[in-house]
């Protein structure tokens, strides 16, 4: 039996570094120097201003992804970088659904649907009709699943955004720790 270092599950790696050029290629070149492909990546502006959180997600062996983190936090503009699991986080993802409006109307199947999902109809015009889901990966799957009989025209999800359950670790005062430093 494998043990936790060579089994292969999926891993979120969450770094926050300076809002810099070209940050994120050199990230995403980590991944791809190691043959690891990532399945979801989501960049935003953190609670500090200056500096972005890259969330990645990926399926390797926590061996590897932890090599990935130490490569991540050499590069210079990298502040700090973290690999969790599913455990470690909550999470969500959106995914958006866009269906033609005329496929719907009289379809109460459709309304037990969007409400048995908590989903949530964002936009109706006489063409399309878009509706939104928050949830895991496997809940956004779901629903397109149910919706596929009412031809979806597009469909598309963002990756993860995450927050640590760990009580103890607090990302925005780490980073305001070392903004005091480099001044």
């Amino acid at each position: 039996m494998a043990d936790d270092n060579t089994r292969q599950q999926l891993f979120t790696m969450s770094a926050f570094a300076e809002n810099a050029v070209g940050v994120l290629n050199q990230v995403t070149a980590i991944y791809t120097r190691r043959c690891i492909n990532i399945e979801s990546i989501t960049a935003s502006a953190c609670s500090i201003p200056g500096v972005s959180k890259f969330t990645i997600t990926s399926h390797s062996d926590r061996a590897s992804m932890e090599k990935v983190v130490r490569q991540i936090e050499k590069r210079i503009d990298v502040i700090k970088a973290f690999l969790y699991t599913d455990d470690d986080i909550v999470y969500q993802e959106v995914a958006l659904y866009k269906v033609p409006t005329d496929r719907l109307i009289g379809e109460k199947h459709l309304e037990w649907i969007i409400r048995r999902h908590s989903a949530r109809i964002l936009e109706i015009t006489p063409e399309y009709t878009v509706i939104e889901k928050t949830g895991h990966r496997d809940e956004t799957e779901s629903l397109f699943e149910a919706l596929k009989r009412y031809d979806i025209r597009q469909f598309a999800r963002s990756g993860r955004v995450t927050i640590t359950k760990d009580p103890t670790e607090y990302v925005t005062q780490l980073l305001e720790e070392r903004e005091k430093e480099l001044k």
